[in-house]
């Protein structure tokens, strides 16, 4: 219990500081999403001061109150779990546009991310445990994807697979020409067909790192006195392999798998952007080019609960892997 509460108190505080951050430093851009809303309603008819101090409100970013009771105002609607409106999606409000984006976002990244680490360790776990042999050799390929800059990566897959070869489609989604968005097979198939390509890009280009930690970790956990001395009881290599080799080697890929895992919200600006994917990512860089602080101040919040939300339980997963850690503790 003192492990778990040292824990909790530890993120909570972190929560606090990046809910502050995220407060602060929308309102440090340069800009007024004010004035840009007004600037759009001006073309339709003259602005009165009513119309800004309305508009300030509904924002939150009124010039007659004070930082400390906009940072207290903001931590009240957090509570009540209101976002306020996004002014790139005006009227529509920021947690409705997220609950629409961010689905897109971590069933296609989220999953792609999965992949890439089971598939990145269970290689690496091979290639460890026989030195040499085919799957170690693929190493230095996998390695060289990662190293490729991503978007490169993904534009060249876009333009052999999509536009040279068009195995797969060049953008969206699914097929809004022929499905609806709904619970029915027509629409899943759509998504999955849409999101084969960039989903490929994401494991090919993170598969590399995976592989290569988890080998290394195998490499060095094998030279230890505990495998010796599990090989001189005589058990046998399947599990010498799995419960004394891959087990201990795995530990430090779980915490780097934790970072990543938390960081897809973060990860998918790139991936939306060259695939033109209608993810949370889109979302985000719309909002940056439209000085639209409570739109980033929701996706922000999402990442840093993300990331925290992840580490976290990967915390108390390394906890139950490894009680040596708890012990320290």
């Amino acid at each position: 219990m003192r492990y778990l509460g040292q824990k909790l108190a530890f993120y909570a505080v972190a929560c606090w500081a990046a809910l502050t951050l995220n407060f602060l430093i929308p309102r440090l851009m340069p800009g007024n999403p004010v004035d840009l809303m007004l600037s759009k309603l001006a073309t339709r008819g003259p602005v009165t001061p009513t119309t800004r101090a309305a508009i300030e409100a509904m924002l939150g970013t009124e010039s007659n109150v004070s930082l400390w009771r906009q940072y207290l105002t903001y931590l009240q609607q957090l509570g009540s779990g209101e976002l306020g409106t996004s002014i790139a999606y005006f009227p529509t409000p920021v947690s409705t546009v997220i609950g629409q984006t961010l689905p897109w976002t971590v069933g296609l990244i989220g999953l792609a991310a999965v992949m890439s680490f089971v598939i990145g360790v269970l290689l690496g776990r091979a290639a460890g445990w026989r030195r040499g042999s085919w799957v170690d050799n693929l190493i230095p390929f996998t390695t060289m994807l990662q190293s490729v800059p991503y978007f490169w990566l993904a534009l060249l897959l876009l333009f052999l697979l999509g536009s040279t070869w068009p195995v797969f489609p060049l953008s969206g989604g699914y097929d809004v020409y022929s499905v609806s968005p709904g619970f029915s097979l027509a629409f899943f198939q759509s998504v999955l067909y849409h999101g084969a390509l960039p989903a490929l890009t994401i494991v090919l280009s993170s598969i590399g790192g995976w592989m290569l930690g988890m080998r290394n970790m195998m490499v060095s956990t094998l030279s230890e006195d505990y495998i010796l001395t599990a090989e001189a009881k005589g058990l046998t290599p399947r599990r010498i392999r799995s419960r004394y080799a891959a087990r201990n080697a795995v530990l430090p890929s779980i915490s780097g798998f934790a970072i990543s895992l938390g960081f897809v919200v973060a990860g998918s600006i790139v991936t939306e952007a060259v695939f033109s994917y209608p993810g949370i990512g889109s979302a985000l860089l719309l909002a940056v080019g439209n000085n639209d602080y409570a739109l980033m101040q929701g996706v922000f919040l999402i990442i840093t609960l993300a990331v925290l939300g992840a580490n976290l339980l990967v915390d108390l997963l390394y906890g139950v892997i490894d009680p040596r850690t708890r012990a320290r503790s």
